[in-house]
C-alpha cells in the first residue's frame, strides 16, 4: 500500500501539469483570437468591407471565452479561439481586396480624366492649327469672288508649256492638304489657265493638264479625289493684257477655288 501511494501522487502531478500546459495553450490562444478581433473591430474599412466576418469572429472568441472557464475544453477552447482567428483574417484580407478595388478604380478614373484632358487638349491644338492654316489659306487667296474663296497659284510653279509642279509648289500645297484634312466637309475645284500664246486647243489642253497635276498630288497626300474638281479653261478669263510678257505670267495660273464649310461650291464659269 506504501507504494502505491507515491505513485498516486506521481500520477495526480502530471495530470496536473498536462492541464497546467493545455491550460496554457488555451490562454495563448485566446490572447492572440482576441488580438486579431480588436484589429479588425476597431479597423473601420475593415467593418465597412467584411462586417459579417467580424461578427463570426467575435461570436466564436465569445463562445472561446465562455468555454475556457469550465475544466477539460481546451481543445474546444483553441478550437474557436482558432476559428475566431481565421474569421478575423478572412475579414482583413476581403478589406484589403476591396480597397485595392476600390483604389485599382480611382486610378481607372484618374487615367480615364487625363485621357480626357489629352483629347481635349489635342483638339484645341488643332482647332488653333486648323484657325492658323485658314488664316494661312486666306492671306495666300487673291480674291473672294461669286465663286468663293479664290487662291491663285501663280507661273512660277511650273515651268513654261509644261504641266509638272515644281518643287518649290510643295509648300504651298501641304499647306492646302492639311487645310483640307481639318475641314473634311469642304471640297475644291482646281481651275487651270494659260496665256494666249499657243493654239486654243493646246492652251486648254495644258490648263487642264497643270490643274490635273495639282489634284493629283493633293490626292497623293491624302486628299479624297470626290473633294476635288478639275476644270480647264485653257487662254479664257485673262486677269491682265496678253501684250506683255509680266500679263502673260499673270495669266498662266492655277486656281483653287474653296467651297463653303457645309462643302458647297460656287457656280463654276
Amino acid at each position: 500500500m506504501s507504494s502505491i501511494k507515491p505513485l498516486a501522487a506521481l500520477l495526480l502531478i502530471a495530470v496536473a501539469g498536462l492541464q497546467g500546459c493545455a491550460s496554457q495553450r488555451s490562454e495563448t490562444a485566446l490572447d492572440e483570437a482576441t488580438a486579431k478581433f480588436e484589429a479588425v473591430k476597431d479597423d473601420s474599412d475593415v467593418l465597412r468591407s467584411a462586417p459579417r466576418d467580424v461578427i463570426r469572429a467575435g461570436e466564436s472568441l465569445a463562445r472561446a471565452e465562455r468555454l475556457s472557464s469550465y475544466l477539460g475544453t481546451g481543445a474546444d477552447v483553441r478550437h474557436y479561439a482558432y476559428l475566431s482567428q481565421r474569421y478575423s483574417d478572412i475579414a482583413r484580407e476581403h478589406s484589403n481586396l476591396v480597397l485595392n478595388q476600390e483604389r485599382l478604380a480611382k486610378l481607372e478614373l484618374e487615367r480615364q480624366r487625363l485621357q480626357l484632358a489629352l483629347r481635349e487638349a489635342k483638339l484645341a491644338s488643332v482647332q488653333q492649327q486648323g484657325k492658323w492654316l485658314e488664316a494661312q489659306i486666306v492671306s495666300l487667296a487673291t480674291e473672294q469672288s461669286d465663286r468663293g474663296l479664290v487662291m491663285t497659284l501663280g507661273d512660277v510653279l511650273f515651268d513654261t508649256g509644261h504641266a509638272e509642279l515644281k518643287n518649290s509648289a510643295s509648300r504651298t500645297v501641304l499647306k492646302l492638304v492639311q487645310f483640307l484634312q481639318l475641314n473634311p466637309k469642304r471640297v475644291v475645284r482646281i481651275e487651270g489657265y494659260t496665256d494666249s500664246t499657243g493654239t486654243p486647243e493646246d492652251n486648254l489642253k495644258l490648263s487642264r493638264d497643270r490643274a490635273q497635276a495639282v489634284a493629283d498630288l493633293l490626292i497623293d497626300l491624302g486628299v479624297d479625289e470626290k473633294r476635288i474638281q478639275v476644270e480647264g479653261y485653257g487662254d479664257q478669263y485673262p486677269v491682265e493684257a496678253n501684250a506683255s510678257e509680266r500679263g502673260r505670267a499673270q495669266n498662266r495660273r492655277v486656281e483653287i477655288v474653296f467651297s463653303d464649310e457645309k462643302g458647297k461650291l460656287g457656280a463654276a464659269r
